[in-house]
């Protein structure tokens, strides 16, 4: 076990935000002792985004299996758990219920305390994880600051200590990961747009575009539509002139500009709040340019998750279910999901 000034504890962690279908056990808000994500990828691709309602369908075919099997992985019954820890928001409401009903039934039958995650908590605490039997790491110190990029956020929050956050500014307009899908397919490239401008990138030039980074009032804030609008531009003057879209270029001239946005940023407000470490984390943190503009500095401590980790699990759900747990922080069994829910 874990050796630490918090009780011991082993908790499964269940995830339907979108369209990953997910469960795991994690103890002691650490150790992964298992992880198990159904992904809908392919099934979305066709519609180049999510489709709400394939999304809820497919979580309702796979959702029991899925936690089945994420207990067999970790050899445990419900019996020789601590608690049950379950998206509750932002999200999908279709996709939440589908994990919350899950939740609430085997806390109902079990007896086991029952604790609603907000999605963009358990992104955070993804930075605490670690697979078990390996070396320990230390864990990140407070304060913290902790960038949170994904398809749906983008947000700068301050922690003074577990479970404590202030928000220091967030996305205006369209997320880093939103941003990243539609200029994707403004380019041609298939969906999800992460990955694919990453490899397109690889062989682009970086600074032929000079695309803007916005500068909005609260400098903590973030906008990419003026980023997005530009890079369509572009590819409409190519279009009307018949010209071939330099893919790549274009690709990698977007993916430096949001990178530079989120890092400069992101130390910016390190500085200012005289924060001790950083945590980045969400989809787009497994975007290897944001990653390593992150590693190659060298003022902070960074806690960047492995990068299966960086999308959506239930092992970062598990992790922050832990925290909450050993506070008394549990939900009574008629809680509803909160799709908009805000993290506070």
């Amino acid at each position: 076990m874990v050796k630490h000034n918090l009780p011991d504890a082993r908790i499964l962690g269940i995830e339907t935000s979108c369209d990953e279908t997910a469960a795991a056990v994690v103890e002691n808000g650490r150790l992964l002792i298992s992880n198990v994500v159904a992904s809908q990828i392919d099934l979305h691709a066709r519609y180049g985004g999510v489709f709400p309602e394939v999304a809820s369908r497919q979580h309702i075919k796979t959702i029991y299996a899925v936690v089945q099997e994420a207990l067999e992985k970790a050899n445990l019954k419900p019996v020789n758990l601590d608690a049950i820890a379950v998206t509750r928001g932002p999200g999908l409401a279709g996709s939440l219920v589908v994990g919350i009903n899950m939740a609430k039934g085997m806390a109902l039958a079990s007896g086991l305390p029952l604790i609603g995650i907000n999605h963009l908590e358990s992104h955070i605490y993804s930075a605490w994880l670690v697979p078990a039997g390996g070396e320990l790491p230390r864990e990140p110190r407070f304060p913290l600051l902790a960038l949170l990029v994904s398809g749906g956020h983008s947000e700068l929050i301050l922690m003074s200590d577990h479970l404590n956050y202030q928000r220091l500014g967030g996305t205006l307009d369209d997320a880093a990961g939103e941003a990243f899908d539609k200029v994707a397919r403004l380019l041609g490239l298939p969906y999800p747009g992460g990955p694919s401008i990453q490899e397109a990138a690889k062989n682009g030039d970086p600074q032929r575009f000079n695309f803007p980074r916005a500068r909005p009032d609260n400098k903590w804030d973030f906008s990419f539509s003026g980023l997005k609008t530009a890079v369509l531009r572009e590819v409409r003057k190519y279009q009307e002139e018949g010209h071939e879209l330099p893919v790549a270029d274009m690709a990698a001239s977007f993916q430096a500009a949001v990178v530079e946005t989120l890092f400069e940023k992101s130390m910016q407000a390190a500085e200012t709040y005289h924060v001790k470490e950083i945590i980045v984390a969400g989809g787009v943190s497994a975007n290897q340019a944001l990653r390593q503009a992150f590693i190659n500095q060298k003022h902070y401590t960074v806690h960047i998750p492995e990068v299966n980790l960086c999308t959506d699990n239930a092992s970062m759900v598990a992790a922050a279910g832990y925290f909450r747990h050993v506070m008394g922080h549990h939900d009574n069994i008629d809680f509803d999901a909160m799709p908009n829910w805000p993290l506070s």
